[in-house]
């Protein structure tokens, strides 16, 4: 058939019942058909897959599509094979099929039953492959996810990397790549390994106005914030992406105690067990899916109402693709993101055991992390800017869906400072990364400042009047308004723009908004469970204290005994006005509640009357117990009077590790009787000593204690010590 007679609209209709084509579909179709390379860069839910698909069925030959995951090819051609009567119009061709299925899929290619041929990269370096290949019409050769080119994707796969000779091995036939996800460097890095400069190239609009968008500071409250998030979205679909599997069956396990639907799915859990959970979130049977980006590549649910990301993911584009499975059906999607410089810290030395150039590339991607969760601009301005691409953050199209621009941080003016940061970069001959030139700007030294000799420059040290976060957060701005570049090749690089340079000319005012602090309290190591970071009600707190001293001088015990300050805080924050729910509040146990409760309770009831307060019920997080048989191992051991190093052995604990748990424990509220091991190390008037200390302090700090016995005890021995002591005088 002509290529130039096909009516595409008719063919259209014909396979996939659509009317007319969405985007940039119709455009991507022709270029593909007359037989050019063409590279298309369509976001999730775009219709990418029509692209090909269509020109596959209509032109003569067999078209081969390269696709990584084995699950994605089976999706596609189930869709394929559903559109036409012949089974064999798609076939897969992987590590999955014996000699019989592969027998088959070889014979309907030769028949020309066969459109479409999904291979993975692997597949085609097989010699008997490449040999039948080249014995039949190929029509073209479409490589999906074509990001897995490139290292600076965010799923670079090695053997994607020789794509482009191994098609050289099937003769002139044309190329199409396509990606959901491609800053204008992965764009290069494609175009440049597929050795198609002259490809056709399409890029839809990354803008996706319906999502909201929303970065929120990650607190050791997290859980409780995501179980309010979830319930104030009841009934609603939606995915949390966490970077671990363990942290995944964590908060599946918190969120189903708290009464939410959820499941886990991660590539721990078997096939079986994935595919139901995943059925379980197609059909609704569940609400919420806990997952590891294991998750997504092929689900297909236009309703999902809202994306959480419990951990920051490593890479803008990660965070794109992501967050892109909310809202495909142009509905309301929220996408909430929890940031901590803590998490970055933990990502930089996990890539610390990887090669130079991968450490570089991995760096650079999670600076952008970085930048994108700490800006306090428009974060969709921000996102698509990363993208190569301009948007109006004040008339665009989804301009006031977003935290930033609804609560926008106070803008100052630094048009001079502006000049000064364009100036050194100009000066330092455009060769540096923002750090550096950071570190140029308010005199500080490093070993390339030193080489340069950069410290010996007139400008060194000339935006010393500002620290260093100040000028981090000036040059992203600059950067997204175009008057300072990075540039492709030495990713990183900042370099002056035209715009730029008439900036020093002739400056203009520039507003600069000022970034966020991201703060994440510190608590001392007694208390390892989830600290209330809500802000406790202040009023309330100091009547909680001043029954706390009432109710210790009436049983002659320090305050600390009955509870502690992060338990009194909880319950101001939580207002629990009955003994079960006192036993939820952080640090108490059943026993404790039972044993001091009472007064705390008819405090808060009335206190809750007389203010009209609204308590807060969906804060008390229940805790999952996940670590519970743990205590009730200590519990029966120490009972069993059981050395505690073997203890801590038999469990994979260090001291530091079992001394914790056995904290937890007494503070709770139960009885731990380990003078048998206390009386192996302390003497009689050593524990006497230390106790007296604890009896009569206002604190059971171990680093006051410490200062208080200066150098006569450990930390280890204060610490059993304060444990025998809560045990013997609390419990």
């Amino acid at each position: 058939m002509n290529p130039h007679e096909i009516d595409l609209h008719k063919e259209l209709k014909k396979y996939f019942g659509f009317n007319q084509f969405k985007g940039l579909q119709e455009q991507v179709v022709k270029s593909i058909i007359t037989g050019n390379n063409t590279f298309v860069i369509m976001p999730t839910g775009g219709g990418k897959s029509l692209c090909y698909q269509l020109p596959a069925l209509v032109l003569d030959g067999t078209a081969i599509v390269v696709s990584p995951l084995i699950a994605l090819m089976k999706n596609q051609v189930d869709a394929i094979r559903s559109l036409s009567s012949e089974q064999g119009i798609a076939h897969v061709l992987n590590s999955s099929l014996n000699k019989t299925e592969i027998a088959k899929v070889k014979k309907d290619i030769t028949s020309g039953i066969t459109k479409l041929l999904y291979v993975a990269p692997e597949s085609l370096t097989k010699e008997e492959y490449i040999e039948f290949l080249n014995s039949v019409p190929i029509s073209f050769v479409a490589i999906d996810e074509a990001h897995c080119i490139s290292e600076w994707g965010h799923d670079f796969r090695p053997e994607y990397r020789n794509l482009r000779n191994i098609v050289r091995l099937l003769g002139d036939v044309p190329m199409i790549g396509l990606t959901a996800t491609a800053t204008p460097k992965v764009q290069e890095d494609i175009l440049k390994n597929l050795d198609m400069p002259d490809a056709n190239t399409f890029k839809a609009s990354f803008n996706r106005p319906n999502l909201y968008y929303e970065v929120r500071t990650k607190t050791k409250n997290i859980e409780s914030d995501i179980i309010r998030f979830i319930k104030q979205h009841k009934g609603k679909s939606g995915v949390i992406y966490c970077l671990s599997r363990k942290k995944v069956e964590e908060i599946a396990q918190v969120l189903q105690v708290n009464g939410v639907s959820a499941v886990p799915y991660h590539a721990g859990l078997d096939a079986k067990t994935r595919a139901k959970h995943q059925d379980m979130f197609l059909m609704e049977d569940v609400e919420v899916v806990v997952a590891t980006i294991a998750f997504g590549m092929g689900i297909d649910k236009p309703d999902v109402r809202f994306v959480i990301h419990h951990d920051i993911p490593k890479s803008l584009e990660s965070y794109y693709q992501e967050t892109g499975r909310a809202g495909r059906d142009g509905g309301e999607g929220h996408c909430l993101a929890y940031y901590s410089y803590k998490d970055i810290e933990k990502l930089e030395k996990f890539l610390s055991g990887k090669p130079v150039a991968e450490q570089e590339i991995g760096f650079a991607l999670l600076q952008e992390v970085v930048a994108y969760a700490e800006t306090s601009m428009s974060r969709r301005k921000f996102l698509l800017h990363y993208f190569g691409e301009e948007f109006d953050d004040v008339n665009g199209d989804g301009a006031d869906m977003d935290d930033n621009v609804r609560n926008p941080k106070k803008k100052v003016e630094a048009q001079d400072q502006v000049v000064t940061l364009l100036k050194v970069v100009r000066d330092t001959k455009q060769l540096f990364k923002s750090k550096e030139v950071v570190l140029a700007l308010v005199g500080k030294v490093n070993a390339i400042i030193k080489a340069q000799k950069i410290d010996t420059q007139p400008y060194f040290g000339s935006g010393a009047d500002f620290d260093e976060k100040y000028w981090m957060a000036l040059i992203r701005q600059v950067l997204v308004d175009g008057l300072l570049t990075k540039d492709i090749e030495t990713y990183g690089v900042l370099k002056m723009s035209e715009k730029g340079e008439a900036f020093i000319k002739k400056p203009v005012s520039f507003m600069m908004s000022e970034d966020h602090e991201y703060n994440e309290e510190e608590d001392e190591a007694i208390v390892t469970a989830a600290k209330s970071t809500g802000t406790a009600d202040e009023a309330l707190m100091s009547m909680l204290r001043d029954l706390r001293k009432k109710e210790a001088k009436k049983l002659g015990v320090p305050p600390f005994v009955i509870f502690q300050d992060p338990s009194l805080e909880d319950m101001a924050l939580k207002y629990p006005i009955s003994i079960d729910e006192l036993s939820n509040v952080h640090g108490v146990g059943e026993g404790k509640a039972k044993k001091y409760g009472k007064p705390f309770v008819d405090l808060i009831n009335r206190y809750v009357e007389d203010n009209d307060i609204i308590r807060p019920d969906d804060l008390v997080v229940k805790s999952t117990g996940a670590n519970s048989g743990l205590k009730l191992y200590i519990i029966q051991n120490v009972d069993r009077k059981l050395a505690l190093d073997d203890i801590a052995k038999a469990k994979g604990l260090d001291m530091d590790g079992l001394l914790k748990e056995m904290e937890q424990i007494v503070y709770s509220g139960t009885k731990l009787n380990i003078r048998y091991w206390i009386d192996e190390i302390l003497d009689e008037d050593q524990q006497e000593e230390i106790h007296d200390y604890f009896m009569d302090s206002e604190s059971d700090n171990i680093k006051d204690a410490l200062k208080e016995f200066d150098g006569d005890y450990d930390i280890e021995e204060l610490r059993l010590m304060r444990i025998k002591f809560i045990s013997e005088v609390a419990n």
